[in-house]
């Protein structure tokens, strides 16, 4: 089985299907062509022979591969995330092999000047002779996280024609809506039957990571009073401006371009709306958890204070729990990171 082709192969498949998640839908998934690759998935699971594969009505993916060793052992999962960033576009992805990359810029589109290299993406420079794929420059190339995907499905796909390979049962799960901090929501955790599970959603070869951020999502919605601009003065209030406002009042050490490591911060990432109604959508990020309510109460201090200064206005501002660090959970369990590190 030539690994390397198969690989690729099947995440050219993958990325060519438009699964972007949408943090403003009231569904879940977020988008319903999220399905499609969940679809494809569940038949391509039982067509390479694995076991107990579903997918159910929330969109998530599960299978078994069974044990090939014999006595007591610990049941293992493997997960990756379906969809990819609402960020940008994810419709038309056409995926590029750059073959034995030897240094220097590689071209992804001249018609809009994105060029990569060592100098913009420092980690390029480990990879001097390796394959790179690319998107063409007009979409995400959604290798996070369908290049994890492809990795446990071709290593499925592997170990189920190689059963002279010992290891115990193997569980396999494919989540939807992860960019949008919801990948978990309605995930199964006693049903997936897993003693513990590792994801597939890292950067470079050989990254481990045992810690995350705890995550929030942050709405800040402002109804403002719209009036003739000849009669405004002591009878208008401006929301475009009241957004604008509250946005430069938050601190700019704790921006994620003025922050790094374990440094906390709130981004800020869509500001939509005029005169009578505005929207300010982020997130928010912290290690400790903590920390991350008290600077979820900083802002609601700064909201405070635009409610005073812009009485006109009604000003709310709301805080969803997305996801939360990992290590918590960890610390408990030692022996997870131990065997993964020594493997």
């Amino acid at each position: 089985m030539d690994l390397k082709n198969a690989l690729y192969k099947r995440f050219e498949r993958y990325a060519k299907i438009d699964t972007q998640s949408d943090e403003a839908s009231k569904t879940f998934p977020s988008t319903k062509k999220q399905f499609v690759l969940a679809k494809m998935l569940a038949a391509e699971l039982k067509a390479i022979g694995a076991k107990r594969v579903k997918l159910d009505k929330y969109g998530y993916v599960t299978a078994e591969i069974p044990a090939t060793a014999k006595g007591r052992r610990p049941v293992i999962g493997f997960l990756a995330h379906m969809d990819t960033s609402p960020a940008a576009s994810g419709k038309g992805v056409k995926p590029q092999v750059h073959k034995a990359w030897k240094g220097g810029d590689i071209v992804i589109s001249r018609r809009h000047g994105v060029i990569l290299n060592a100098k913009n993406c420092p980690e390029l420079a480990g990879c001097r002779g390796e394959d790179i794929i690319t998107a063409s420059g007009d979409t995400l190339l959604g290798a996070d996280d369908k290049a994890g995907i492809a990795i446990i499905m071709t290593a499925a796909e592997y170990l189920l024609k190689h059963a002279e390979i010992p290891h115990g049962t193997l569980k396999i799960g494919f989540t939807p809506d992860e960019e949008v901090g919801q990948g978990v929501k309605y995930f199964d955790v006693k049903a997936f039957g897993a003693d513990c599970a590792y994801t597939f959603d890292g950067d470079v070869a050989g990254a481990i990571e045992e810690e995350n951020f705890n995550a929030d999502g942050v709405k800040i919605t402002i109804e403002g009073k719209s009036v003739h601009p000849g009669t405004a003065k002591n009878a208008m209030a401006n929301a475009a401006r009241i957004a604008a406002d509250i946005v430069a009042a938050w601190p700019e050490n704790m921006l994620p371009e003025t922050t790094e490591g374990r440094e906390g911060f709130i981004m800020f990432t869509d500001i939509a709306g005029g005169t009578e109604k505005a929207e300010v959508s982020g997130i928010a990020r912290e290690h400790d958890l903590r920390k991350l309510k008290a600077m979820e109460k900083q802002l609601e201090a700064i909201t405070a204070a635009k409610r005073l200064k812009y009485p006109l206005a009604k000003i709310e501002v709301a805080f969803r729990e997305q996801y939360r660090n990992m290590k918590e959970v960890i610390v408990k369990r030692p022996d997870i990171m131990g065997k993964l590190k020594a493997a």
